[in-house]
């Protein structure tokens, strides 16, 4: 049989990767494919990047556009990132009846919803492992592995950088700004870190395995977003104290009808493993109803990490290349005409727990008048750190940990607080997940 012929587009960090792991493993991926898989087109704007690739039998454009119209190649995968010329290059390809394989994370976040109908339309596959999570087989996991189940929730840490410095914040009593200037010097943090401090790129990953999780439309734009910018070297400290860990999380969960979409900083119990996840590592914990809880984990970035997740795509789709297209796998792992589309949870409306950090004069009745405020609001309070003022200051850390409430009653008592004249400058609020 033929080999399949495969163009590339991009061979930067991950297409380079990615035609290292092919060409290494071809014997073994063919074993596994059942038929041979080359590359033979790829688009690269500077050719220098591949000096050492061996790249002597690939066909080399400088225009994507060749490789996707290029009637040899049976699929193309999409290795450049961001909405365009990602999408219309996709699109495109679909149109002209070849499957696809991306590792674009902003792409399906955004555009999955057409991208995967026109793909239904002209019965080709997109397959997007890679998308999340780099290297760890999570979609797969969630679609097939546990399609025996119902997906109760997911929480991750789907973003290297800003788990390295959360770590470095922790381990080295560091500020969030100098970890953030090393992470860029290392080259895990670009040059403009919003993406991955604000916790855009988690809320991409967050949007793809919420989908494939409950079944619901793609739906970047309801996902809760907040950075980790504002988590200081004192907050790390004081929740190891309360024996707590601070991570990025992204946290996806079916409640009453509706789905919570959110990404945020989040207190959790240091004893959880997913709190020992550090440095740039990724992980994934799914709570499914049969199974119960279940920890994906593994390098979410890098060349051939990421290349490993891309290749098992194409496998996957080599193996299905003379398969009936209605018998294969759902794009979002159910049926199109399956698809629910749940409400998601506006975010005043979900509970959880939280630690709340005020900045308090020091002098009598200010944890009586903070107190009262919480118990009009039937706030429940499970510890409170309260620190002696250092010579000289005149206000004093109040710390508190909340038992589970609705996020409308913090916020209602954020309000009071800051009414009050015993209370300096803003309250910081952390959401706390148990994750039991």
């Amino acid at each position: 049989m033929n080999p399949v012929k495969i163009g590339l587009l991009g061979l930067g960090t991950v297409g380079g990767g990615t035609y290292t792991v092919l060409s290494r493993n071809a014997e073994e991926i063919a074993r596994r494919a059942g038929r041979g898989i080359i590359v033979s087109h790829a688009s690269v704007r500077n050719r220098a990047r591949i000096d050492g690739l061996g790249m002597r039998d690939v066909r080399l454009s400088s225009d994507p556009a060749d490789v996707v119209d290029d009637p040899e190649v049976s699929v193309i995968v999409e290795l450049l990132g961001g909405y365009e010329p990602a999408y219309s290059l996709v699109m495109r390809a679909i149109e002209n009846g070849k499957h696809v394989v991306t590792a674009n994370k902003a792409l399906i976040a955004l555009h999955g919803n057409e991208i995967f109908t026109a793909a239904q339309r002209k019965g080709v596959m997109v397959a997007f492992e890679a998308a999340v999570a780099g290297g760890i087989p999570i979609i797969k996991s969630i679609r097939e592995g546990l399609s025996g189940n119902q997906i109760r929730w997911l929480a991750g840490i789907v973003n290297g950088t800003a788990n390295f410095i959360l770590t470095e914040m922790r381990d080295h009593a560091r500020e969030f700004a100098d970890v953030l200037a090393e992470a860029q010097r290392l080259g895990y943090a670009e040059a403009d870190p919003s993406f991955d401090v604000d916790g855009i790129d988690a809320a991409h990953k967050l949007t793809i395995l919420a989908s494939i999780a409950f079944g619901i439309p793609l739906q970047y734009d309801r996902v809760y977003m907040e950075g980790i910018s504002g988590v200081t070297r004192d907050d790390v400290s004081y929740a190891q104290e309360l024996g707590y860990r601070i991570k990025h999380l992204a946290i996806a969960r079916r409640t009453d009808g509706h789905v919570e979409l959110r990404v945020h900083p989040t207190l959790i119990p240091e004893r959880r493993l997913l709190a020992n996840v550090d440095g740039v590592m990724n992980a994934v914990l799914v709570y499914a109803d049969a199974l119960g809880p279940t920890l994906y984990y593994g390098a979410g970035a890098g060349a051939e990490p990421t290349a490993s997740a891309v290749v098992a795509d194409i496998v996957d789709v080599v193996r299905t290349l003379t398969a009936d297209p209605d018998n294969r796998v759902p794009h979002l792992a159910f049926k199109p005409d399956q698809i629910a589309d749940l409400p998601i949870e506006p975010m005043d409306d979900v509970e959880t727990a939280y630690y709340l950090r005020l900045q308090a004069a020091d002098r009598p009745g200010v944890m009586a008048q903070v107190s009262r405020i919480m118990g009009d609001l039937d706030i429940s309070i499970e510890a409170i750190l309260q620190k002696e003022p250092g010579p000289g200051e005149t206000t004093v850390p109040l710390i508190m940990l909340t038992r589970r409430v609705r996020e409308q009653r913090i916020n209602e008592a954020i309000r009071q607080f800051h009414e009050l004249d015993s209370i300096i400058g803003d309250v910081t609020r952390i959401r706390v997940e148990t994750l039991g």
